[in-house]
């Protein structure tokens, strides 16, 4: 009787890519490396049975994925379907009683089972979980200063039951990777109050990169990486580059989130962060086992 899960890819095709991906595989032999996971790449199904297949075959040759995934289309869905209205500042969600209930409803529920179910179709064992369990994620209350155009102080706004990470355990991590489990993460945290917060995944997912000390945070976004003032990309940054570029303008917008939070998880203790393309089949796997990996590498 044979005991050993199924291979996440035909024996052919994933021949193909362990043979391209041997150089590599010594660099990442029992190494941790977290993924964000959300965007264009959850929503489309041959994608997302691409990506639940390489973080499966991660796994077989010995690299300790951890999951965190976002859900924000999912969300809305949800909100849209109950009849409660949205409002977003600085491009966060206020989140009020009501509303934080259907946010943990979702993202530690439906979408995280079927994150968690991804994986396990491939072969692989992966447990959902949010940042609620195990004492993971003790968040704080977030607020956003801003300025009136039309008064010159500045106004603290309330932006409901939305957190930030204070500080991260990663026990109950430890516990799973090493029992042979791929953890799947809600980006649900809870506060000193007892409150539930909602979290800002690419939050959660540098937070937990920093904790963990991973040797990389992939950041699987729906933009090729960090664009330089030509629009190209740029396939590496030092953390002093990144933050040069940003002061110069030529990191903008969403963008500067998304740096940011690269910047906190390697000043934090990652090895590395990476902001790619999830859109891109095995971007994964590309950016892992392969010379040039299409996305922007942050280093310290």
């Amino acid at each position: 009787m044979n005991d050993l899960p199924p291979a996440p890819y035909p024996a052919a095709e994933q021949a193909r890519i362990l043979a391209q991906a041997l150089p590599f595989l010594r660099r990442y032999a029992g190494a941790t490396v977290v993924v964000k996971y959300g965007g264009h790449a959850m929503g489309d199904p041959e994608l997302a049975a691409s990506f639940g297949r390489d973080i499966a075959l991660l796994k077989q040759v010995g690299v300790n994925p951890v999951v965190v995934h976002g859900g924000g289309p999912q969300i809305n869905a949800m909100l849209e379907r109950l009849a409660i209205k949205s409002t977003f500042i600085a491009g966060l969600r206020v989140t009020d009683a009501a509303m934080v209930e259907v946010v943990e409803m979702v993202l530690s529920g439906s979408v995280n089972k079927q994150v968690t179910a991804l994986i396990n179709a491939a072969g692989a064992l992966a447990v959902g979980i949010s940042g609620k369990d195990g004492g993971l994620i003790l968040a704080k209350k977030l607020t956003r200063t801003v300025v009136d155009p039309d008064n010159p102080m500045e106004r603290v706004l309330d932006l409901g039951f939305v957190g930030e990470p204070d500080h991260v355990d990663v026990r109950v991590i430890h516990a799973l990777t090493g029992s042979g489990l791929i953890p799947v993460i809600a980006p649900v945290g809870m506060g000193l109050d007892g409150q539930t917060y909602n979290i800002n995944s690419d939050d959660a997912a540098g937070a937990i990169a920093g904790a963990l000390g991973a040797t990389r945070l992939l950041m699987l976004t729906d933009v090729p990486g960090v664009l330089d003032a030509d629009r190209n990309l740029v396939p590496e940054l030092s953390a002093a580059g990144a933050r040069e570029a940003i002061a110069a303008g030529v990191i903008t917008g969403g963008m500067i989130p998304k740096v940011q939070n690269c910047l906190k998880a390697v000043r934090e203790g990652a090895r590395g962060a990476v902001i790619l393309d999830g859109r891109v089949a095995h971007a994964v796997l590309l950016e892992l086992f392969t010379q040039a990996g299409p996305g922007t590498l942050i280093h310290p």
